[in-house]
């Protein structure tokens, strides 16, 4: 007879890089004894009395709730953003600038955030953002032009803002 072994699947880690250096950050702003550093943070919960607990390889902290949670955006504005957090902002200036101009465009390419634009089918250009700001290309091998804002680039096409009929 034959018998299966499972071996234990690993678990994700649900808790990122930013995630510690934010948790690490709040409780050595605390009165917190020990100098908490990022890889200190195991886990962290909230209990039934509202209580955040966090839980480190020198022992526990424990937070009001609210009081954490104000921490944290306290905090969080202090970080860089995140390559997640750049593409999601600029998803939403790309989108209401196409809807002011009337456009509309292809699937993103998230890892150099660019994008086609079309206007009733017709490729209008290619609109890219790096760090040097927004820039637009009329045709595929074409000169960029670099703008401050996606709608600036889009406009330094020629392109009119859209009427409403």
């Amino acid at each position: 007879m034959m018998t299966q072994v499972l071996a234990p699947v690993p678990t994700k880690d649900p808790l990122t890089s930013r995630d510690r250096t934010i948790i690490a950050t709040i409780v050595n702003q605390s009165d917190y004894p020990h100098d908490c550093q990022p890889q200190d943070v195991v886990t962290i919960w909230i209990n039934s009395d509202d209580i955040v607990w966090v839980k480190m390889t020198h022992g526990y902290a424990r937070f009001n709730k609210e009081q954490f949670k104000a921490a944290v955006a306290e905090v969080k504005a202090t970080l860089p953003e995140t390559p997640r957090e750049r593409n999601e902002r600029l998803s939403v200036e790309l989108e209401a600038a196409c809807t002011k101009f009337g456009l509309w465009h292809g699937q993103i390419d998230w890892l150099s955030f660019s994008v086609k634009v079309f206007r009733d089918k017709q490729l209008i250009a290619f609109v890219s953002c790096n760090d040097e700001g927004w820039y637009v290309r009329p045709r595929q091998y074409g000169q960029n032009r670099i703008a401050e804002s996606v709608e600036a680039a889009i406009a330094l096409l020629g392109v009119k803002v859209a009427v409403a009929a």
